[in-house]
C-alpha cells in the first residue's frame, strides 16, 4: 500500500507538528549548561592571560549553541535553519575576534593605562 495524500487535505509535515523532547534530553542539556557555568566561574579565577576572554567566549558560544539546539528546537528543524544559525555564529565569532585582536594588538595605550592602574593599586 502506498502513501498518497488526499486531495484538499493539508500536507503532512513532521515539522509542523509540535514535538516534545524527552525529559532526559532537557535535563541533560540543563546539566551541561550548569557544568559549563561552573567551568566559566573556575576559569575566571585562573590567569590565562589573553586566553581568558577566548575561553570565556568559547564557553558562552557553546552554551548558546546548546540552548538554540535543544531548548529552541533548532536541532529538529530543517537543516537550512541550522546552516543560517551556524553562519550567524561564524560572523559573531569573526566580529568579536576582530575586536579582541584590535584591543590587544593595536591599542597599546590601553595596556599602558592598565599597567599604570595596577602599579598605582599595588603602591597603595
Amino acid at each position: 500500500m502506498t502513501d498518497h495524500a488526499t486531495p484538499g487535505a493539508p500536507a503532512h509535515d513532521d515539522h509542523q507538528a509540535p514535538h516534545a523532547l524527552p525529559p532526559a534530553v532537557l535535563l541533560g542539556t540543563g546539566a551541561a549548561l550548569i557544568a559549563l557555568t561552573v567551568v566559566t566561574v573556575v576559569s575566571s579565577r585562573l590567569d590565562l592571560g589573553p586566553f581568558n576572554i577566548v575561553l570565556a567566549l568559547g564557553i558562552a558560544s557553546l552554551k548558546a549553541a546548546l540552548v538554540a539546539m535543544f531548548f529552541m528546537h533548532l536541532k529538529y528543524e530543517h537543516r537550512f535553519q541550522a546552516v543560517v544559525f551556524v553562519g550567524a555564529l561564524v560572523f559573531v565569532v569573526l566580529f568579536v575576534g576582530f575586536v579582541v585582536f584590535d584591543t590587544t594588538q593595536y591599542q597599546p595605550d590601553l595596556r599602558a593605562a592598565l599597567q599604570a592602574l595596577q602599579a598605582q593599586a599595588a603602591a597603595q
